[in-house]
């Protein structure tokens, strides 16, 4: 169980989907939920959209709190909404099993990048 804000848990289930779909799946995936849950006027994540959308994801169970826990939780430069990045970034560190695997994608990705380059 990972949690949002003041304790509220929710089952992470990021970790299944990445050894599902590998990295760009996930992040594929990150990005059509994000694009469910925006203000299409907007193009980012308001409270309001959040509200309306978020049984799209199901998330229809959450309480008005935990949603504004969310969307602070999220809002890395304080205008209200989440960007699509800030939206991906909330779902990694909401995922502490994530964050973890999250190193090994990373070393793996520079790895095959140097090795790459070092052949040209």
């Amino acid at each position: 169980m990972a949690s949002i804000g003041k304790g509220i848990d929710f089952e992470d289930l990021l970790p299944v989907m990445a050894n599902k779909l590998g990295g760009e799946g996930l992040i594929k995936e990150l990005c059509n939920g994000f694009q469910l849950l925006m203000d299409k006027d907007k193009g980012v994540i308001t409270l309001d959209s959040l509200r309306s959308n978020a049984a799209l994801l199901g998330l229809q169970d959450l309480k008005e709190d935990e949603l504004v826990s969310m969307m602070r939780e999220g809002d890395l430069d304080g205008d209200g909404a989440l960007t699509q990045m800030e939206f991906c970034v909330l779902m990694f560190r909401l995922s502490p099993e994530l964050m973890e695997e999250s190193w090994f994608w990373l070393e793996e990705a520079l790895q095959n990048e140097f090795n790459d380059n070092s052949s040209i």
